[in-house]
């Protein structure tokens, strides 16, 4: 049988699924090394999402393409219901040893959603296994982002989703997010942030604390809110809220896990305010095989286990070959000192894209921590106005920026209501000099961009 493929069409692609036949086509990638990607006309771009967020140590790692090959020359996949595998055992071990106490065990995952619903059946079968069987309401924030399934979906605040998939799951309360850029009247960040505590407890009170399983959050923002970092007193907050109701606090450290904010896990950036679980996906495996994972405590597996054992598990859970992939991440974040060079170079990115917030006209915040900020795009500086749906800002900046040969990420959440920002999340491998390139870049797509929509 002769079965022949034409590269220059779309139908049967997933890019099908996203855009009408007729829509102009992306650039087919051909390869990629450290922060730079290539497409099959030869053109180079400078990523400065990672791709998004999750290419931590750049593309074209010798030693992780070495721990793959072996991997596979040993075993590619062997069933967790019949064996253990030691790439498994020392990712596990080495993760848990960098998250520190609290965090004995890991179950890993296939990504970032089954992570939020790998998080979210324990919290529920551990409540079952004390006996704390009415407690099953999951609390988010609005807006906030968890995963695509639809469990991580029902937990996840965006109001698109839900009117699209409200039918077919079961969306959970939310509380406020405590913005720090767009504020309701009368209130500063700090206090916008206490009030947004006060909401999650009465939140709690209102749907009866014994009904509460857990709240999950970002702490520092991705999808939904753009690198928010709330004042530190929110995070002690919602720890002491949480504690006093007997609810599980989750972090969701999807983005902001694995040392892109400058330590392994963003949450030590608040030690006062420790979570129960936390989810990681993206920079674990940097990219080079789809993996998640849940850490939990001794005491809470235990009692799990000591209940009949965890009713959940998918085909890859603890896959050999993407846990020795991620053994190798791992061991070259350690041995770079990348999370050293993630908070190094994140303040130089801070006080660069200040800089080019105080001489654009569109630019109206930076923030974020480390390699993990973003810029928030408006039309007035002075009103915090965003550009209208129908300027599709973003979406003109991330073409300005592929014409200049820079990969940026860009999200509006619920069609602009709470802003929209472009993502700078480069590699935490990058140099002086990487930065500086990037930074020209990303200045000159903002000024042309500025330039159309100001003229």
């Amino acid at each position: 049988m002769d079965i022949r493929v034409d590269e220059t069409g779309s139908r049967g692609s997933i890019q099908s699924f996203y855009a009408p036949q007729d829509a102009p086509r992306r650039p087919v990638i051909d390869r990629a090394e450290g922060i730079w990607m290539w497409d099959t006309d030869g053109r180079r771009y400078l990523d400065a999402t990672s791709g998004p967020v999750t290419t931590n140590i750049g593309h074209g790692n010798p030693r992780v393409i070495a721990a793959m090959e072996a991997q596979a020359r040993k075993v590619c996949f062997a069933s967790r219901a019949l064996f253990e595998n030691a790439p498994n055992i020392r990712l596990a071990q080495k993760v848990s040893a960098l998250a520190g106490p609290g965090f004995e065990h890991v179950f890993v995952t296939s990504g970032g959603s089954e992570a939020t619903e790998a998080a979210i059946k324990l919290a529920r079968q551990y409540a079952v296994a004390k006996g704390e069987t009415g407690r099953w309401k999951v609390l988010g924030r609005d807006p906030g982002y968890h995963g695509a399934t639809l469990g991580a979906a029902a937990v996840t605040g965006d109001p698109v989703t839900d009117a699209v998939f409200g039918p077919v799951m079961a969306p959970m309360p939310r509380v406020p997010t405590p913005f720090t850029y767009r504020v309701p009247p009368n209130h500063d960040a700090e206090s916008h942030a206490r009030a947004c505590a006060d909401a999650l407890d009465a939140a709690i009170r209102g749907a009866g604390p014994d009904t509460v399983l857990a709240f999950i959050m970002e702490p520092v923002g991705g999808l939904a809110t753009g690198a928010l970092v709330a004042p530190d007193s929110y995070y002690s907050a919602v720890r002491e809220i949480c504690t006093r109701h007997g609810v599980l606090l989750v972090f969701d450290e999807v983005m902001s896990g694995a040392g892109r904010t400058g330590t392994f896990l963003a949450a030590d950036h608040w030690p006062d305010a420790r979570p129960d679980l936390v989810t990681l996906a993206k920079g674990i495996a940097a990219g080079y095989t789809p993996l998640g994972m849940v850490l939990a405590p001794a005491e809470m597996v235990d009692a799990v286990v000591a209940s009949g054992g965890f009713l959940h598990g998918h085909t890859y859970s603890a896959n050999p070959l993407s846990c020795a992939v991620g053994e190798a991440v791992l061991d070259e974040v350690i041995d770079r000192d990348l999370m050293g060079n993630a908070a190094r170079m994140g303040a130089v990115l801070r006080e660069k894209l200040t800089a080019l917030m105080e001489a654009s006209p569109v630019v109206g915040d930076v923030r974020g921590i480390g390699l993990l900020q973003a810029v928030e795009i408006v039309a007035d500086k002075a009103t915090k106005a965003a550009f209208p749906p129908e300027a599709n800002a973003i979406a003109r900046l991330v073409a300005l920026g592929m014409e200049r040969g820079l990969l940026l990420y860009s999200r509006s959440t619920a069609g602009g209501r709470y802003g929209e920002w472009l993502m700078v999340t480069p590699p935490l491998t990058i140099t002086p000099e990487e930065m500086d390139e990037m930074i020209r870049r990303l200045s000159d797509t903002i000024d042309a961009f500025a330039a159309e929509t100001m003229a």
